[in-house]
């Protein structure tokens, strides 16, 4: 089958033009927003100390993006994780979604893609399956809030119930993708290792950030499980046969 470069020039083209699209969004939003500032009366003072906070804040989910990309990278290249999760998407589900794919078509994601059906079916995925979320969204989205505010309002307790049932739900969903290994012996057990490091890392985290009041690490909490449970992967998988 013929074979393809997934860090060629021509993708690295098309992933430039759509990063620079949306920084050019950001832009001109930002210079409307100042603009939108001066004419109302805003403390300009109060405008760059907002918009510097707002810069410091993103720093923290950009780490997360970052070992995203890096993680999708080793198969995928660089170009299509850099246009994912730099746009829309998250490592929480592309790496489900290419994971999923490539176990249907019997392809290890051990090496780089060279196959196009193969890197092209897995693009395919990853965009179909995000699409209802784009769509759906604004259509759904004032009943779903208000569907939840009614709950919230008629009982408080049972509305924090109802929210941690969701997301528990959705952890369930991609726990269940890790245990699934668990079949394959030995080597399967990895990523429950992994999984287990991940959240004692978490959890240490979050007394922290409550015991000892260390409140900067909230923002950083996620990507410094990723780190420390990335660095286990692979420092533990010779032990496990991987």
């Amino acid at each position: 089958m013929e074979q393809f470069n997934p860090n060629s020039t021509f993708l690295y083209v098309i992933a430039g033009a759509v990063i620079l699209f949306v920084l050019a969004q950001s832009v001109f939003f930002l210079i409307h927003a100042i603009r939108r500032a001066k004419k109302i009366g805003m403390d300009m003072k109060t405008v760059r100390k907002t918009i510097g906070s707002t810069a410091i804040f993103t720093i923290a989910p950009a780490f997360s993006i970052l070992l995203g990309v890096v993680t999708l990278s080793q198969f995928l290249g660089l170009p299509l994780p850099w246009i994912r999760l730099s746009v829309i998407g998250a490592i929480t589900y592309e790496l489900p979604a290419a994971t999923s794919t490539a176990n249907a078509l019997n392809i290890s994601l051990s090496e780089m893609i060279t196959e196009p059906s193969v890197y092209a079916a897995i693009a395919w995925v990853m965009t179909l399956g995000i699409l209802p979320s784009i769509v759906l969204t604004p259509v759904l989205i004032k009943k779903i809030q208000k569907g939840v505010v009614k709950i919230q309002t008629k009982d408080a307790a049972w509305g924090d119930i109802f929210m941690t049932s969701l997301f528990m739900g959705m952890i369930s969903a991609f726990s269940g993708m890790v245990f699934s290994h668990v079949r394959e012996g030995v080597q399967g057990l990895l990523p429950i290792a992994v999984l287990v490091v991940s959240a004692v890392v978490m959890g240490i985290c979050g007394l922290l950030v409550k015991k000892a009041k260390v409140s900067w690490l909230e923002n950083y909490a996620m990507p410094f499980s990723m780190l420390v449970s990335m660095c286990f992967a692979a420092f533990a998988a010779p032990l496990f046969g991987v």
